[in-house]
């Protein structure tokens, strides 16, 4: 298996051009079924999200840190009520990415759904990159995986399930996914990296610790203080 630092290297020497051809062999247009911002079937949607691009989305919005990103669930433990002990919901444990946050029903808190069904974006100007290049993602000795298999793949461009895939695009749109494309697979590496150069071990029985690309945070987003 390549090294983080190998596969960075190769994230930086994506040739867009390449990825721009593969996407308009593949083919996309969002139809806005909003099926990439909702909850699939008990799962709530997860959508990883970068330190600053929560930081973006508050400054968009005006949110609390919490409003905008929550713990990615995964290597938390509890969160569900304990029959015998109702208030019992609060998760712990460690995680080391932020996923944005969701509602009620699971969906992503910045969906919106039309009177006719079609879904939008309340925050698309400053959406999070792996929402910009859904429902693709670059082959990248596994690093740069987004939610789902892939259904279909062109050289090092994978496709995720999507309605809108096998439709005619542009040559400019294909080359602007191209270009996000290429910078989330450098930016999710840079991110591993520095995840892993600055992770310490936390006391997981103190709440939820989050470990991202600027050390160790609590839920809210401020530093962690053991």
């Amino acid at each position: 298996m390549q090294s983080l630092e190998a596969e960075l290297e190769n994230a930086r020497e994506l040739d867009t051009a390449d990825l721009a051809d593969a996407i308009e062999e593949i083919g996309f247009e969002c139809t806005r079924c909003g099926a990439c911002c909702k909850a699939e079937a008990d799962d709530p949607h997860t959508a990883t999200v970068f330190p600053d691009e929560v930081r973006d989305l508050q400054d968009a919005t005006e949110y609390d840190w919490r409003d905008v990103a929550r713990p990615m669930p995964y290597g938390l433990e509890g969160g569900e009520a304990d029959a015998e002990d109702e208030g019992n919901t609060e998760p712990t444990g460690e995680t080391f990415e932020w996923a944005l946050q969701t509602d009620a029903c699971g969906d992503c808190a910045f969906y919106e759904e039309a009177e006719d069904g079609t879904g939008a974006c309340s925050v698309h100007e400053s959406r999070p990159l792996i929402c910009e290049t859904y429902p693709f993602s670059v082959a990248l000795g596994g690093t740069s995986q987004p939610m789902g298999e892939a259904v279909d793949e062109e050289g090092m461009v994978r496709a995720h399930e999507c309605e809108g895939l096998g439709r005619d695009i542009s040559r400019d749109r294909a080359e602007d996914l191209a270009a996000a494309l290429k910078e989330r697979a450098v930016r999710e590496l840079r991110e591993a990296i520095a995840v892993r150069d600055e992770y310490e071990p936390a006391d997981p029985d103190d709440g939820v610790v989050v470990h991202d690309s600027e050390g160790a945070k609590r839920p809210d987003g401020t530093e962690y203080d053991d």
